[in-house]
């Protein structure tokens, strides 16, 4: 196994565990048992736990990002349709979940944004990366007559996200899809409309 497959290894195990119970209460231990990697490897691998946390949260946003770029980007589809399929595709992922884990960097955000300047100036970028995703879709739904082409794109996407994060943390309270079920509705039946 190279250096490169062990970090990546350290990373999944580690990025699994800190989705489910937070930063703060996933140890390093945990995080080499759970990848079965020796116990001395970790800081060969990361310079410290706050090192791992920031590059945990790089493999969340590479994981979102993929699934946008595949939806949002499949231009063989009318636009108001990728951003449809891209909402259900994550409140399928959330039933598949037994409506538990929630945003990863949303969850990040919640606990550590407050406490270290490092990981809140991080997160503020990868929130912003997270809504410029819905620019290109929204300005092509505009363009093709779908939503209202006075609506502000730009706006827009970012209260997209913020719906989808309050409805996430509402998700995991109440062990149901109706919060993101609700976010859906009013997304496409109140803001994306012509």
């Amino acid at each position: 196994m190279t250096h490169q497959d062990t970090k990546t290894k350290i990373i999944e195990a580690g990025a699994q565990i800190i989705h489910l119970k937070g930063f703060n209460n996933t140890g390093i231990q945990e995080i080499l048992e759970a990848s079965g990697v020796p116990k001395g490897s970790f800081y060969f691998y990361f310079k410290s736990k706050e090192d791992f946390g920031l590059q945990v949260i790089d493999h969340f946003v590479e994981g979102f990002m993929s699934v946008a770029d595949e939806i949002l980007n499949n231009d063989a589809l009318p636009p108001l349709q990728r951003l449809k399929i891209f909402s259900e595709w994550f409140i399928n992922f959330f039933k598949s979940q037994n409506c538990t884990c929630g945003c990863p960097i949303g969850n990040i955000s919640q606990e550590m944004a407050d406490i270290n300047p490092k990981f809140r100036e991080k997160l503020s970028g990868i929130v912003t990366q997270m809504a410029n995703c819905y620019i290109k879709p929204l300005k092509e739904a505009q363009a093709a007559g779908e939503i209202s082409s006075t609506l502000d794109v730009e706006e827009t996407s970012r209260f997209i996200v913020s719906c989808w994060h309050g409805a996430l943390m509402h998700m995991k309270v109440v062990k149901s899809l109706e919060p993101l079920e609700t976010c859906h509705k009013f997304i496409f039946e109140r803001v994306l409309k012509v």
